[in-house]
């Protein structure tokens, strides 16, 4: 699926519903992230294929920063780094010694948009209908975008009343899913731009995915 679609359409849920209670959280949402200059978070995301491939787990710790600036950092698979510098993205996995080389804003990656959460939330486009409903304190929020030609066809986010994102599923047009779950949340988190950066290893294979 398109990856960058998929999240831009997510940070663009309508919020016109006649629902005061939906409304304040996302507004509660789009003030928690909008107003953060970094952010810091625990990981999980689970992947899962069409048909009978098994699903895919991996987690570790989340850096992202104000301009468009991202670190995911895996313990399981240990290594592997998935980093942006707000412009170019670099995936390095060392298992296969390769690095995966794109332009931030074309990557096809679902990891990719998450750049750009912080400061850019605006639910007011892009949804004809959602739902919600609530599982204890937290509340799900279901959304079908408007454009019938996306490669995705559903978006739900678990969200806490204080507007902090806890869950996210995007089921794919061909029922292909990807979930992510984050904990341990840090506002405004201490790091350093250089931890943005990405040096390539030694007798590592290159692939740059934009000249593809």
């Amino acid at each position: 699926m398109t990856r960058l679609a998929v999240w831009c359409a997510l940070l663009a849920l309508s919020s016109s519903a006649a629902n005061p209670q939906l409304d304040a959280l996302l507004k509660n949402i789009e003030a928690r992230y909008n107003r953060a200059q970094s952010l810091k978070l625990t990981f999980s995301e689970t992947y899962v294929g069409v048909g009978h491939a098994p699903a895919r787990t991996e987690s570790g710790t989340l850096y992202l920063k104000k301009p468009g600036r991202m670190r995911w950092e895996y313990t399981s698979p240990a290594g592997k780094l998935f980093v942006s510098d707000g412009k170019q993205v670099f995936l390095y996995t060392p298992a296969q010694r390769r690095v995966e080389l794109s332009k931030l804003k074309q990557s096809d990656d679902l990891r990719a948009p998450m750049a750009f959460l912080l400061g850019k939330l605006d639910f007011s486009k892009e949804f004809r209908s959602f739902e919600s409903r609530s599982e204890g304190a937290n509340t799900w929020i279901t959304a079908e975008p408007k454009n019938p030609n996306l490669e995705f066809s559903r978006v739900e986010m678990l969200a806490a009343s204080n507007g902090q994102i806890l869950q996210l599923h995007v089921t794919g047009v061909g029922n292909s899913r990807i979930d992510f779950s984050f904990s341990d949340e840090v506002l405004n988190a201490p790091v350093a731009s250089v931890e943005f950066g990405f040096r390539v290893p030694s007798g590592v294979e290159v692939v740059n995915e934009s000249t593809r």
